[in-house]
């Protein structure tokens, strides 16, 4: 029987020996290929929000260059002449004539108001109820406000207006107002915003002899100031954009809101679109300058929204 055969290891220092394979060094990529990548990433970003202005805004600035076009331009020419050659204002006389425009953004500023105050003051206290009050039913009721969110207007819109028959309120501003009073999407910003005060500040208060009314109204409200600047804008706008209902609702024309009297406009100068054009940038100047008087406001709102949900 012979002797197992022995395979002599390599002795490491001798110098004959190989050398132990090293692992390849990872490929890094280079400096010039990280910048063109960047660069590419930051033009894709910059062409998409380059889309989405141009969808957003380019309407408005067609519909203002068509309110001052003289009456020699095109207004559908191809390519769109967005600077008028010779801008007028003779068209916002013409609308302010055939339409009583003062009287029908009066109506529809009243609305707007009311809805934006009552959105506040109701919104806010269904809000603190819902996130700092312990009461039976408390998550329920929040359910069912969330589930009123995605119910359309269409399919309570007969309920809606015989409630208002049944309450003597068709035919006035009132009624307009009252089914936009408070929304669901108000009581949920506000819960949202008083679910991120810190529970010592309440606790402190409840230490001092403050009562449910007082820290609601001292504590927790002018804590939210920016919330409440957004519920504020977005009633005023939903209130003041509104055409459906109070189409429905009104039937005097001297209670006309500005969306629904401005409809005028359409039958009576259909082959004059400038005028057209020039009624409805008077229904949207008024909602530009609430925006940008609010707009700082408005963006501390939205982030006091987000702390917790």
């Amino acid at each position: 029987m012979s002797a197992p055969t022995t395979i002599p290891l390599a002795d490491p220092a001798h110098p004959s020996a190989p050398a132990p394979r090293e692992a390849p060094a990872p490929v890094t990529p280079k400096p010039r290929a990280l910048r063109l990548r960047a660069a590419g990433g930051t033009g894709i970003r910059y062409l998409l929000l380059l889309v989405v202005l141009v969808v957003t805004v380019g309407p408005f600035l067609w519909q203002l260059s068509t309110s001052l076009k003289g009456a020699g331009e095109s207004v559908f020419g191809y390519p769109p002449q967005l600077l008028p050659h010779d801008p007028t204002l003779d068209h916002y006389a013409s609308a302010a004539r055939t339409v009583p425009v003062l009287s029908y953004a009066f109506n529809s500023l009243l609305v707007a108001v009311g809805c934006a105050v009552t959105n506040c003051l109701f919104g806010s206290l269904a809000g603190y109820a819902l996130a700092r009050m312990r009461f039976p039913g408390r998550r329920i009721a929040f359910g069912i406000f969330l589930a009123t969110m995605i119910i359309p207007f269409e399919s309570i819109m007969v309920s809606e207006f015989l409630m208002m028959r049944s309450l003597g309120l068709n035919d006035t501003l009132v009624g307009v107002m009252l089914p936009l009073a408070v929304t669901s999407l108000s009581i949920l910003l506000f819960r949202n915003a008083f679910l991120g005060l810190p529970r010592e500040v309440e606790e402190a208060a409840v230490l001092d002899g403050a009562g449910e009314w007082q820290r609601y109204a001292r504590i927790a409200l002018p804590s939210v100031r920016g919330t409440t600047a957004v519920v504020a804008i977005f009633s005023f706008v939903f209130a003041w954009d509104d055409f459906l209902w109070p189409l429905i609702v009104l039937s005097d024309p001297a209670d006309y809101t500005l969306t629904v009297g401005i409809q005028y406009l359409s039958g009576t100068f259909t082959n004059d679109q400038r005028v057209v054009a020039a009624g409805t940038m008077i229904a949207v100047v008024p909602l530009l300058l609430l925006f940008f008087t609010l707009q700082r406001y408005f963006f501390r709102g939205v982030g006091e929204g987000a702390v917790k949900g």
